[in-house]
């Protein structure tokens, strides 16, 4: 089981989703979150690595799936660290 820690940007992107009133989208992302944190890998976050960036410490960058097939989908990028059992959440946006 992984410990999540958040930038300010996915604070930021989550209360801007909160302010919004985006109820739907934000149950999607806790579950999305929740699966993250017991393991990355699950089936159903379609987890990759992103080849756009890398972490500001050199570490991959991957994104796992909120949505699927769906207009603007939304994405969690993230990546390892920075301690053992943590992943930090560094964005969670529309698919760019």
């Amino acid at each position: 089981m992984y410990n999540l820690k958040y930038t300010q940007e996915a604070v930021d992107n989550l209360n801007d989703l909160k302010k919004q009133g985006n109820i739907n989208k934000l149950k999607k992302i806790k579950s999305t979150l929740e699966k993250l944190s017991v393991n990355p890998r699950h089936p159903g976050l379609h987890t990759h690595k992103n080849q756009s960036f890398t972490a500001l410490d050199g570490e991959d960058v991957f994104q796992s799936y909120v949505e699927n097939n769906t207009p603007s989908a939304f994405r969690i990028f993230w990546c390892y660290g920075p301690n053992k059992n943590f992943i930090t959440v560094i964005a969670i946006i529309p698919h760019p």
